[in-house]
């Protein structure tokens, strides 16, 4: 049975938020910001009267490191010694850092729980890896239940939602994972739980929990739940009032899945600050079709759009179940350009259903650069399809023996950047290398001398067209720079031609 080992009178609970495990299109971003899952988590346990809470985020994290550049998680347990420690499992790329820091605070007496899609869907892998909880669904209740079953000396064996070893067979508790039914009553998340963090730029907000459009390489499913308009409202006037909060991310997966509510939150905001906050939110293209909440999300203060474009190719549309074709793909990018910043995303090789729809590498490659070109998206991200765990695309693959092995992929490379499967319609060479050279013409060294060329001109270009075009184009040309700059660092810092040649040479064995 689980028992607590108490390190002092009010035990503490670490959360983890486990760094990424090598330079990608998100790292810029992550030293700015902190997961907002775990941030929600620690927040209710901190609720939970006689314990101590914390958070160490990995990826934005200033605090004592080990010789490894990374946070030094031993000094931290000899000064302020966990009794049990909460890993977030969301991205299936930080795993094995996950199963690095269990082994740790495994031989330290500690209780390791676990949450997160991976740990959900993966149970038994996490719980062979020193875990010793696994919860399932919405964690903010489960992690209040816990910690007052440890406190109390009771059994977990009525917790709902939870997975753990019992007589040497893995026992999930009913219900199999757990809903909170009204997120409108859960608590403001509580950022100044972060120990050791840079100062948060952008704080990240939610009230829509999963998702209906049942896309094929995404995990999140099921009916949508959301808070009401007023609960997201209050968060983001306490966030202002307290932390002097100004740079939003509203996390969920579709702003527009709750319309009215969407609708009536960015209303609240604009009648109470106008555009004087700063919003970035994840939309679906046809949102472009509305004009009446694209007015409302401006009038708040949206200026960044992020959109999963996924591919202008009509075939990987389809066999990702995205619902739209890409014959009204540009025309509703431009509108959307009227309004906001559009960052595109994209997923370049995703593996078509039948052998005779696939393209050449070649032509797919032409394809993206056309749209992107005349799309005239602001800023963009290529990554390779990842068959991640709980996904159909995963199950089509692996029942087609097409992933490739751990020791040639391991999870640490489950992040977008890598080739992880055998294509059929391109070498692996191409699909690994494709979607970078997609990225290097987009973020190009040229953007540079633009620069120049626009502070130089900007007198004049002031005069005619106003300061908001040129200083969206200025800005633009500042990011696509910056951009250059991360994707010469990708190459340099992950050593991308061991890769290759491993990846040439398991080529040539199944060839």
């Amino acid at each position: 049975m689980i028992k607590l080992e108490e390190k002092g009178n009010w035990p503490l609970i670490r959360f983890i938020i486990p760094g990424f495990p090598e330079v990608n299109v998100f790292s810029y971003y992550a030293q700015k910001t902190t997961s907002l899952g775990p941030i929600m988590v620690a927040t209710a346990a901190n609720k939970v009267w006689g314990w101590r809470v914390e958070v160490i985020d990995e990826n934005n994290y200033k605090g004592p490191c080990d010789k490894d550049g990374l946070p030094d998680h031993e000094r931290l347990q000899r000064e302020n010694p966990a009794s049990v420690v909460g890993f977030y499992c969301g991205l299936t790329s930080t795993i094995d850092r996950v199963f690095e820091l269990s082994v740790f605070y495994h031989s330290q007496g500690v209780i390791n729980i676990a949450g997160g899609w991976h740990a959900h869907y993966c149970p038994e892998e996490v719980l062979r890896n020193n875990i010793d909880i696994v919860v399932h669904g919405d964690g903010e209740i489960a992690i209040q239940q816990i910690l007052n079953v440890f406190r109390s000396g009771d059994s977990i064996l009525e917790i709902p939602g939870i997975s753990f070893w019992e007589e040497g067979q893995i026992r999930t508790n009913e219900p199999a994972m757990l809903e909170i039914p009204c997120l409108s009553n859960l608590p403001y998340p509580d950022f100044g739980l972060l120990r050791y963090g840079r100062k948060i730029k952008c704080y990240s907000i939610s009230r829509i929990r999963g998702c209906r459009m049942n896309c094929e390489f995404c995990s999140v499913k099921g009916e949508p739940r959301w808070a009401d308009a007023e609960y997201l409202f209050r968060t983001v006037n306490w966030l202002v009032e307290t932390r002097n909060a100004r740079n939003f991310f509203v996390v969920d997966d579709r702003t527009e899945g709750d319309l009215e509510g969407t609708l009536e939150f960015f209303r609240m905001i604009a009648a109470r600050y106008g555009s004087r906050l700063n919003f970035t939110v994840q939309i679906r293209l046809e949102a472009a079709k509305n004009i009446e909440l694209l007015e409302t999300l401006k009038a708040a203060g949206v200026s960044i759009v992020f959109v999963g474009y996924e591919s202008p190719i009509d075939e990987d549309l389809k066999a990702m179940r995205k619902g739209y074709l890409s014959s009204n793909m540009i025309e509703w990018t431009m509108i959307l350009r009227r309004y906001f910043w559009v960052h595109g995303m994209f997923i370049f090789g995703y593996p078509p259903k039948e052998r005779k729809e696939g393209l050449a590498v070649d032509v797919m490659v032409k394809r993206f650069k056309i749209f992107i070109r005349r799309s005239k998206l602001d800023s963009i991200q290529i990554l390779h399809p990842v068959p991640i765990v709980g996904t159909e695309l995963r199950s089509r693959l692996e029942r087609e023996g097409r992933i490739l092995g751990k020791d040639l992929v391991p999870w640490s490379k489950y992040d977008g950047s890598y080739a992880c499967f055998l294509p059929d319609n391109m070498t692996l060479i191409e699909l690994q290398e494709a979607p970078l050279e997609i990225m290097k013409w987009f973020y190009n060294p040229f953007s540079f001398f633009r620069i120049t060329l626009r502070t130089i001109a900007f007198p004049l270009d002031y005069l005619v067209r106003g300061w908001g075009k040129w200083h969206k184009g200025w800005v633009r040309d500042i990011v696509r720079y910056s951009g250059h700059i991360l994707v010469q660092r990708w190459q340099r810092k992950q050593g991308n031609s061991l890769f290759l040649a491993r990846l040439k040479e398991h080529e040539k064995i199944v060839g």
